[in-house]
């Protein structure tokens, strides 16, 4: 951990500008650096370039006079100005590793941090997952593991759009196209693959339609009965949605991830959620209802110039709630062009049928997250989460609720990963609050935006997508799918197809691992090799996923990471085998041992930098809370893994002769596994035993 020792730094030199300059503690920004190279030191300062002009000397005049007058800082052997000004810090190198691997070594986090409440995945329970799916799940999964690194209160919620278009479809599907009734649909969901039937059945919905656009009429009646409770669609459209979350749950079980709440949007309309939210909108003047033009009747929420639509963009946003494939999801809506100039400055938020777009309900879910709806939801257990703990979802029936759940909602901050194509409704939803009065609010709500998945072309020749030679899509760089057309690639077939590969590579390696062990690591292999495809490219960048390159075991990629680590196990239980030493003996001899291998034995720099990259970890969370960019977290694994394989190459453990250069050896490569470890996990990545 360096953040803490970088705030003793800080406080340090605040003081000593105080004493020696009489500067206000809290005024001066105390930028901290990474030296080019060690004899620099090992933190650098350019805070005497920064106050040359205030104080009217020279940066080296400054950083002098500042070295001069510190006092002593716990965990540093020196402090001193470099003859171009920046102030160097020298850190005592054995009592830094000591106190990190030892049993009191610090641990991550802050304490008091707010809670925040992190929406993720929200896919359509109409079908099964698809690869969009992966990386919004993936990311958002990563994101609760690093607020909770930081010792934040996360809270993770799953929103449930059961009374969406995409689930009528389904229902459509059933009820006209094979003419099936409840019971029958459930005897079907017990037999087959539901999500993979649902799947196909959207298809042909779609096409369905597409033959003639008066059925949509038919879509328009099945997505009103469902809305007001009406059976038989409305009890087919209930079972439809919970039996394919059940199945998206088991699919994200096998990448590790996981959620505290499943938050449906039905309760929010059953329960009145949005006629409260709707109040507290007319009452603050955000809403207005629209008295004449193509949308007389309509309660509008005048747009803001930041809030500008896209230029496609229609005036209802229920005319455009995008699947994760981006397509259109209903039709018939004014669009952009069809409207008045004035009317282009305002969107509907309930139709003149009296009707809540899409929008609307998540303006009433999202003043709930924040705890300024004023009620709540009751709760029912779902399932079985995968620490054993309850999985709640939300409910309006009185007769499933539990009163004694945790408290959800109300929270601090809250983050909705959504992918970039919804960009311009979040800017709504926060301009809902900021015209509500709820300012801060607004200004603690986050879009965690993404960007598409395609295929690579060898990707998707493999998996029966590869485009028509000599077409259009054939010149194109990646291959893009759409699951509202019955030509995405389903999660669980992605996954299927990148552990049997990794299976492969694992028995041709390991040919005496058991059948049940081969299985096992090939499952963790081929998880890692997908979540660490999801994260390692910057979130504003459409991605082609490759199987190949991810299930790579050199370059950057998942197995390359893991490899690294069982390495490094390997070290320990070879110290184990031949000299009877634990990792927990390693460290325990290190006091009265000579740390040559740090300080002055050939390669003490090049371990040694490998021990202050390990220790950077809590730094690069920050940055990734800050930032929202987890490349930054998976780069930096990277050149752990990657500075790890180079010092075991240089710097030999078992073969080394001396004791004591070997122990100090051994504790700083333990401290790098902890690390990269610690790493991997934050992406949801765990580490099998061999590879």
């Amino acid at each position: 951990m360096m953040l803490p020792l970088q705030d003793r730094i800080r406080t340090a030199v605040r003081a000593a500008l105080h004493t020696q300059f009489g500067l206000d503690r809290d005024a001066v920004a105390i930028p901290l650096e990474v030296p080019p190279n060690r004899t620099f030191g090992d933190i650098g300062s350019p805070v005497a370039f920064e106050l040359a002009r205030e104080l009217r000397k020279a940066p080296r005049v400054i950083a002098q006079e500042l070295a001069s007058s510190l006092g002593a800082i716990d965990g540093v052997t020196r402090v001193s100005a470099a003859p171009n000004g920046y102030l160097n810090v020298f850190l005592d190198r054995a009592a830094f590793l000591l106190q990190r691997v030892g049993p009191e070594a610090p641990q991550p986090g802050r304490v008091g941090l707010p809670k925040t409440i992190v929406e993720h995945t929200a896919i359509n329970p109409n079908k099964a997952a698809h690869i969009g799916h992966l990386r919004n799940a993936c990311l958002g999964d990563t994101l609760v593991r690093a607020l909770r690194y930081r010792g934040a209160p996360v809270e993770v919620q799953n929103y449930i759009d059961d009374t969406g278009v995409q689930v009528a479809d389904v229902v459509v599907g059933f009820r006209h196209l094979v003419n099936l009734d409840l019971a029958e649909i459930q005897r079907i969901a017990d037999t087959t693959r539901f999500d993979y039937y649902c799947w196909d059945l959207y298809a042909r919905v779609t096409e369905w339609y597409n033959g003639d656009q008066e059925r949509l009429k038919i879509r328009a009646a099945t997505l009103h009965d469902i809305e007001h409770g009406v059976d038989p669609t409305a009890a087919i459209g209930a079972f439809v949605a919970e039996r394919i979350v059940r199945t998206h749950l088991v699919t994200m079980a096998r990448l590790g991830i996981d959620y505290q709440l499943l938050t449906w949007e039905g309760d929010i309309l059953r329960l009145q959620f949005w006629a409260r939210a709707f109040e507290l909108l007319k009452q603050s003047g955000s809403v207005f209802l629209q008295p004449e033009g193509r949308l007389a009747g309509c309660w509008v929420m005048r747009i803001d110039e930041d809030g500008d639509a896209p230029p496609d963009a229609p005036a209802d946003d229920a005319a455009l709630a995008p699947d994760s494939d981006g397509t259109p999801e209903a039709e018939g809506e004014p669009r952009e062009g069809e409207l008045r100039e004035e009317e282009r400055r305002e969107k509907v938020i309930v139709r003149s049928n009296g009707t809540v777009t899409y929008v609307g309900k998540d303006m009433a879910y999202q003043f709930w997250k924040s705890g300024l709806l004023g009620r709540d939801f009751l709760y029912r257990p779902f399932a079985t989460r995968m620490d054993g703990d309850i999985l709640w979802a939300t409910t309006s029936r009185a007769d499933l609720a539990i009163d004694t759940h945790p408290a959800f909602g109300a929270a601090a901050a809250t983050v909705n990963v959504i992918d970039v194509r919804q960009s311009y409704l979040q800017k709504l939803l926060k301009q809902a609050l900021v015209t509500a009065g709820h300012v801060d609010a607004a200004a603690n709500h986050t879009h965690f935006s993404y960007e598409m998945v395609a295929l690579s072309h060898p990707t998707a020749a493999e998996l029966g997508f590869a485009p028509a030679p000599g077409s259009e899509e054939a010149a194109k760089p990646f291959v893009e799918v759409s699951g509202r057309k019955g030509l995405g690639v389903k999660a669980d077939d992605l996954l299927d197809r990148v552990i049997d590969k990794a299976h492969g590579e694992v028995s041709r390696r390991n040919p005496e691992m058991d059948a049940a062990e081969a299985r096992r690591t090939a499952e963790r292999i081929g998880v890692a090799a997908v979540r660490y495809f999801m994260v390692k490219y910057s979130r504003t960048k459409v991605i082609a996923f490759d199987i190949d390159e991810a299930l790579s075991f050199e370059g950057e990629s998942g197995p390359y990471l893991q490899y690294a680590v069982v390495r490094a196990n390997n070290i320990f239980q070879k110290l184990r085998d031949r000299d009877g030493l634990g990792e927990g003996d390693v460290i325990a001899a290190l006091p009265t041992m000579p740390p040559v291998a740090l300080v002055g034995d050939e390669g003490a720099d090049r371990l040694w930098s490998l021990v202050l990259d390990a220790a950077r970890l809590d730094e690069v969370v920050e940055q990734v809370a800050r930032t929202l960019e987890f490349v930054s977290l998976a780069k930096y694994a990277f050149g752990l893994a990657q500075g790890f394989n180079a010092v075991y190459h240089a710097l030999p453990i078992m073969n080394e002769e001396r004791t004591d250069v070997r122990l100090w050896r051994a504790a700083a490569l333990g401290y790098v596994r902890h690390q990269l470890t610690a790493a991997l996990a934050m992406m949801g990545i765990d580490v099998p035993t061999r590879m």
